[in-house]
């Protein structure tokens, strides 16, 4: 596919940034440059923690990659100063973006529409976290509210690591989550397309050492076995589909995401956790791991989100 096939114009890839995940960001916007770049799209590195985001309109960029993770890529910050540049970029608008990356006000929108989540409170402090554990049972998982990757997470066995878990999230945000601890198959659902037609992915099943699937097994080690096809029992993969496309729609997603859930050993109940609006795209990441499942190659993978390139006037490149 030549580059005048594509007509994408100048294309910049944002990655790394200023957030706690600016290391991974880095690796999927490298792997999205290099995708890009073999399509024959005239794509560029563009670091926002190293330079103005107003030489996107100044250098003549047509569209954007959002390759960025967690706070400042993912929290509709970048796409509120695209819109007012008037650049369409991938991926979810602002308030989409916003509340997508804020896990209470997420569950809260869920819980709403009628959608499981597991239990919950929102704390400030260790003593509320003390309370939560008294309120929630052990194990309880206690992570920062807006934060992506395990960064900041720990599961709490009992009240002794209360106050740790709770001084952890707190020194990456100051709002923490205390979250019921679902104890089952943890898989994970990657959407794709627009907030009125999504298309769920096949269902990623994760086996991670010891249940463990912190920040290190996710990116860095090859001991996370990842089941696609998830083999889950019958009907299950379709349900949970069904779910992660609802959960989608009610935030106002569009372009790509992806939803994970946990689905309960005994009673078989999927409990949705969270939703990633900029999913990592590195060589471990499993939106690409589940794209290849569906037979959609890393490269067309890549392409097929950049021609989603919209604002949330409805403007597209």
């Amino acid at each position: 596919m030549a580059q005048n096939d594509l007509n994408l114009g100048k294309v910049a890839v944002l990655m790394g940034g200023a957030s706690a995940e600016r290391e991974v960001s880095l690796m999927s916007g490298s792997g999205v440059l290099k995708a890009l770049l073999s399509k024959g799209v005239d794509a560029h590195a563009f670091d926002p923690s190293e330079r103005p985001l107003d030489d996107l309109k100044r250098e003549g960029f047509a569209r954007c990659f959002i390759a960025l993770h967690g706070r400042y890529g993912e929290d509709g910050t970048v796409q509120g100063a695209l819109e007012l540049l008037g650049i369409p970029y991938t991926g979810s608008g602002v308030m989409a973006s916003a509340i997508s990356m804020d896990k209470v006000m997420t569950k809260r929108i869920w819980r709403f529409e009628g959608l499981s989540t597991p239990a919950w409170q929102q704390v400030s402090s260790a003593a509320q976290t003390h309370a939560a554990l008294a309120a929630l049972g052990a194990p309880m998982i206690v992570k920062p509210a807006r934060e992506g990757s395990s960064i900041g997470f720990t599961k709490v066995l009992s009240a002794d690591q209360c106050d740790a878990a709770y001084a952890l999230a707190s020194q990456h945000d100051p709002v923490v989550l205390c979250e019921q601890f679902i104890a089952g198959d943890e898989v994970t659902c990657p959407v794709l397309g627009p907030n009125d037609q999504p298309e769920a992915f096949p269902v990623i099943r994760i086996v991670a050492p010891e249940g463990n699937y912190d920040y290190q097994n996710k990116y860095f080690t090859d001991v996370t076995q990842y089941l696609v096809p998830a083999q889950l029992p019958v009907g299950e993969e379709e349900a949970i589909q069904a779910m992660v496309c609802k959960a989608y729609q009610v935030l106002g997603c569009r372009g790509w995401a992806r939803a994970d859930v946990m689905i309960d050993a005994t009673t078989r109940t999927p409990y949705l956790l969270e939703i990633n609006t900029s999913p990592g795209m590195t060589g471990h990441s499993l939106v690409p791991m589940s794209a290849r499942a569906a037979g959609i190659s890393y490269e067309d993978l890549c392409v097929r989100l950049l021609q989603s390139t919209a604002t949330d006037g409805g403007v597209s490149a």
